[in-house]
C-alpha cells in the first residue's frame, strides 16, 4: 500500500539503527516489516482490517507469531498519512526498549 511505501522509505537502510526487511515470512504468515536483530514486526493496517472477522484473525495470527518471541507494533494507514513523524518516534522508542531487553 502507499502507507507501507511511505513507512519503508523512513525505516529502510538501517535509518533507525536496525535493519528492517519488507514482506517477511514467519512460518506461514507474512509481516509488513521485520527486524531480526530485535525481533520486531511492524504491521500497517488499512481498511481491510476493520471487520470483526479480520480483527479476530489478526489477533490470532499475531499470537501465533508472538510464540516465536517476536514483538509487534501496529499502525494504521491514517497514522502514517497524518503523522508519520509520530510513527517514527514510536518505532524508535520500541527499538530502544527491545535493545535494552536483549
Amino acid at each position: 500500500t502507499k502507507a507501507e511505501v511511505l513507512l519503508w522509505l523512513e525505516i529502510k537502510n538501517k535509518k533507525l539503527g536496525v535493519r528492517f526487511l519488507r514482506q517477511y515470512s514467519i512460518g506461514t504468515y507474512v509481516v509488513d516489516f521485520y527486524s531480526p536483530e530485535i525481533k520486531l514486526a511492524i504491521e500497517v493496517y488499512g481498511v481491510t482490517h476493520i471487520s470483526p472477522e479480520e480483527k479476530a484473525y489478526d489477533k490470532f495470527r499475531e499470537g501465533e507469531i508472538e510464540k516465536n518471541g517476536i514483538h509487534f507494533t501496529r499502525f494504521t494507514n491514517s497514522d502514517i498519512y497524518e503523522n508519520i513523524s509520530n510513527v517514527i518516534e514510536r518505532i524508535k522508542e520500541k527499538i530502544i526498549e527491545l535493545k535494552k531487553c536483549s
